[in-house]
């Protein structure tokens, strides 16, 4: 018999704790027991960033992560990431507007990747997003749209209220 453990995690703002195996990837933590699906899975290994999450808003590879490490932790999904269910967050609406995805499947690293960048450097140059997004796979966009994108977020984000 695997042993379990409890773990009390805060996901996108709410609290929760559940009994897992202590063997239970994060990725697989949060996409089958809390049915956060958004994180995708890839290579597994940690290279292609498709499972970029927030851990107490810093980015980390939940694949490479388990459940049982991020225990008393904050994490932030992309499903975290608009401030509500009617209103995108200015890098959501910027990769929409900038046609920064296509499959999308790289897009939830893309976006919590960038999330955690915008907000350390809020006026980056072309050449420091593209440096930013190194570490995520994207097999589609050719990452032009994508940098676009976060050049545009980081102009949102910067005119938008506090």
């Amino acid at each position: 018999m695997e042993e379990q453990r409890t773990i009390a995690v805060t996901v996108n703002g709410k609290k929760h704790s559940n009994e897992v195996p202590v063997r239970l990837t994060l990725a697989d933590y949060l996409r089958t027991v809390l049915k956060l699906t958004g994180t995708h899975l890839g290579c597994e290994h940690g290279v292609c960033g498709a499972c970029t999450i927030l851990l107490d808003g810093q980015s980390a590879r939940s694949c490479l992560m388990l459940a049982v490490q991020a225990d008393g932790h904050e994490i932030m999904t992309v499903e975290g990431i608009a401030p509500s269910a009617d209103k995108l967050h200015p890098l959501q609406e910027a990769f929409r507007d900038n046609h920064g995805l296509q499959c999308g499947f790289c897009t939830p690293g893309m976006l919590t990747t960038l999330i955690e960048f915008l907000r350390d450097n809020p006026d980056p140059t072309e050449q420091e997003v593209r440096i930013a997004i190194s570490g995520n796979l994207c097999r589609c966009t050719g990452y032009q749209g994508i940098v676009n994108a976060a050049l545009d977020a980081a102009k949102r984000m910067k005119s938008a209220p506090a």
